[in-house]
């Protein structure tokens, strides 16, 4: 793997160093390199109090806020990483796609996608349709100096089931009714989605990030075998586009227990791994790469002792990985003490690697 071109203003060198970047191409690090899915918002009041009044999408359409709201947890906790922060439907949204996301509910379509038309009334996406990505990112990257920026795109399976579905859904039958029954039109969505999120991360490594996250929300839902045939091409698509810009690539689903070698071989350089599934039983799955995670979010809730102890272990079952980048296995809850994350943080980069 190639170091992507950096900005003049980059110091290469040390962000090359990084603990994080070290982790994710399998060499010794200093310490076990922490960062948290969500980490840019949710919990944090400095967050709440910049979003207010201020809708999801609109806040990662202005660049200013989307700078802000990325710094804020490297500057609190000072985590290896930051996360760009995004939405996996803004693609959508910028190319022109009538949707929002209501709070509560999450991202509603106000026409869903039924026919070959409907996918190709949807257009594809260019830098110029994302100006403020670009934006942002030149200004984080200036900003971030030696902690890496990793940039961020939903999978095409995620967001082509909000799409199918005109908004969130536990069962996902209509997407699957699709894949199955007019497998014509799914190829063409997937492929749609799938270049949209390529050209996405594309936007976001040109502007400097030096790493990217490909995000499958729903992927749980599928089995191996539908996964494989009807999913797994597409995401290796975007991956392999985001891997010809020389960057690593973290390829992540929620209850993807079954699919993990599937997912490290549609391309990953790191298996993202949720709490559900514990990391010594899931390194053996994904072969010669690293991997990401996996405390169950919930143990910030826990008293510290119980959440240090409970992520010891993780690091320690991390050590048979090529790699391991600390992370919990989802997302960040909003009901979160920031000062419990501020500990777990400190607890993983003061763990000690050799015992």
């Amino acid at each position: 793997m190639t170091t992507p071109p950096a900005p003049a203003d980059r110091p290469v060198d040390l962000l090359a160093q990084s603990a994080f970047l070290k982790a994710v191409r399998g060499e010794p690090v200093p310490h076990t390199p922490v960062w948290y899915m969500r980490q840019a918002g949710r919990s944090l009041p400095e967050y709440l109090a910049l979003r207010e009044g201020v809708g999801m999408l609109e806040s990662c359409m202005t660049p200013e806020l989307v700078v802000e709201i990325t710094l804020q947890p490297v500057r609190r906790y000072g985590v290896d990483a930051a996360i760009f922060f995004s939405d996996i439907v803004l693609p959508l949204k910028a190319v022109g796609v009538d949707l929002d996301i209501k709070p509560g509910v999450g991202p509603v379509v106000a026409h869903p996608v039924r026919t070959l038309a409907d996918v190709e009334a949807i257009p594809d996406l260019t830098p110029e349709h994302v100006p403020f990505i670009t934006e942002a990112v030149r200004t984080l990257v200036a900003e971030l100096g030696a902690t890496p920026l990793i940039g961020f795109a939903g999978a095409p399976f995620t967001v082509a089931s909000y799409l199918v579905e005109g908004g969130p859904s536990k069962e996902h039958a209509k997407t699957k009714a699709m894949m199955f029954g007019a497998p014509e039109v799914w190829d063409a969505l997937m492929r749609k989605i799938g270049a949209m999120a390529a050209s996405y991360l594309e936007v976001q490594v040109a502007a400097g990030a030096s790493a990217v996250q490909l995000f499958d929300s729903w992927a749980g839902a599928l089995t191996p075998d539908d996964y494989r045939t009807h999913v797994m091409p597409h995401s290796a698509r975007v991956l392999e586009r985001a891997g010809a810009l020389g960057v690593p690539r973290i390829h992540f689903g929620v209850g993807t227990s079954n699919l993990l070698g599937l997912m490290g071989e549609a391309g990953a350089d790191v298996v993202g791994v949720d709490w559900r599934t514990p990391l010594a039983s899931a390194i053996p799955l994904v072969g010669d790469r690293a991997v990401q995670g996996n405390l169950d979010p919930t143990l910030v809730f826990a008293p510290t002792e119980v959440m240090t102890a409970r992520a010891a272990e993780v690091i320690e079952a991390g050590r048979a990985a090529r790699g391991h980048v600390f992370n919990l296995g989802h997302g960040v809850i909003p009901s979160t003490d920031p000062d419990q994350l501020a500990r777990l943080t400190e607890f993983v980069q003061t763990y000690p690697l050799s015992r």
